[in-house]
């Protein structure tokens, strides 16, 4: 009898509804150490699987046969072979991860964020294995998607359920983290691909600048996005006020923490547009408005049903990044004892401008790894 899988949907259903759940994984502890499965709920036990090749008696004692135990390992083979052990040892109920880390990495799940005034709907994209945020802004039978992640499929999916038809791709900067499906939707759907122009500059694809002052409607209802200038985290890095409520910062403010200025060798060049943005610039803004980034960093983050949010008034008060009044202080918090970059973010930057094409399996290879845009104390 084959051995029972969980997906990624199904494993992302129970993180966000902080189900109790025990996952053995079974990657080398290195790559564990550095990224793994996390959630308010979800306790975690690390045995490689060179450990358990013999049999799993390093793991016995760990755990209790009355619980389901989910096992994981890079891209869901080791892990099919140890849930088979474990079922021989009388585990009844044993789970292996459809495609592991891997796939874990890639899952986006769709959460409303709420309802706009003209009838339309705000949709975050949650990527829990990889700390990403992607949005879908409806209005009246057409979409929006910003800071698109690669695997495309979700939103198209999530646009036909809903009845829309994607008209704009917007990056609100040029990323390093993740590859951007933003420019490969746009040629499929036909819809406008959006970027900001000091952002574009070794860009090698036609594109339509975002800049401040140029509104981009979507559908027929009073519903707009407005590109705010707020460089800091890259040059071009620019903010979207949608309906007058939602905020959404891309890699210059998080909930917790806010963006590195240093992804593209320029974090003392670019240290002072930061302190300007987030300072002064957000400082004008209406205390109401609901930030939206585009990533999280810490389990603390996620709300009661997995949205990522925070009013901006609210920010001012607790994220710490935010009150270091000395302007010197804060360029040595943002440029000093910063996490390591991103995994390959030098080919994932130029993958983004359009000047290398990486066959598919390489760039999820790129991408795996934890979040690493923000600054951390």
């Amino acid at each position: 009898m084959a051995v029972k899988t969980i997906t990624n949907k199904e494993l992302a259903k129970k993180v966000i509804n902080n189900e109790e759940t025990l996952i053995l994984d079974v990657r080398n502890t290195d790559e564990f150490d550095e990224w793994k499965i996390e959630g308010k709920n979800i306790e975690v036990i690390n045995e490689p699987y060179f450990n358990l090749l013999d049999d799993i008696e390093p793991v016995v004692d760990k755990l209790p046969k009355d619980k389901e135990v989910i096992v994981v390992c890079a891209k869901g083979g080791s892990s099919e072979m140890v849930a088979e052990q474990l079922e021989e040892a009388g585990y009844e109920n044993v789970a292996s991860l459809e495609e592991g880390m891997k796939g874990w990495s890639e899952h986006l799940e769709p959460v409303k964020i709420g309802d706009l005034d003209d009838g339309g709907a705000l949709y975050q994209f949650v990527r829990l294995g990889k700390g990403c945020l992607s949005y879908m802004i409806e209005s009246n039978g057409e979409a929006a998607i910003v800071d698109t992640n690669r695997m495309i499929e979700v939103y198209e999916n999530t646009a036909e359920k809903h009845g829309v038809q994607i008209k704009h791709l917007i990056d609100t900067h040029l990323h390093a983290d993740h590859i951007s499906g933003g420019r490969e939707l746009a040629e499929k759907t036909g819809g406008t691909y959006h970027l900001p122009p000091k952002d574009a500059e070794q860009v090698t694809f036609n594109y339509t600048p975002l800049e401040e002052g140029n509104d981009i409607k979507v559908g027929t209802t009073n519903i707009k996005v407005q590109p705010i200038y707020s460089p800091g985290h890259t040059l071009g890095s620019t903010s979207l006020i949608v309906d007058d409520k939602y905020l959404l910062t891309g890699d210059i403010l998080f909930v917790e923490s806010i963006g590195r200025p240093d992804l593209s060798g320029k974090a003392e060049d670019w240290v002072g547009d930061l302190r300007k943005t987030l300072y002064s610039r957000y400082k004008e803004l209406s205390e109401d408005l609901i930030v939206l980034p585009a990533h999280y960093s810490f389990l603390s983050e996620l709300g009661e049903n997995g949205q990522v949010t925070a009013k901006l008034g609210d920010l001012y008060q607790s994220n710490s990044g935010l009150q270091v009044d000395d302007e010197n202080e804060f360029r040595k918090m943002v440029t000093e004892n910063l996490p390591p970059q991103p995994n390959s973010y030098e080919d994932i930057r130029k993958t983004n401008m359009g000047k290398i094409s990486p066959e598919n399996e390489d760039q999820r290879e790129m991408e795996i790894g934890p979040n690493r845009c923000a600054v951390h104390e």
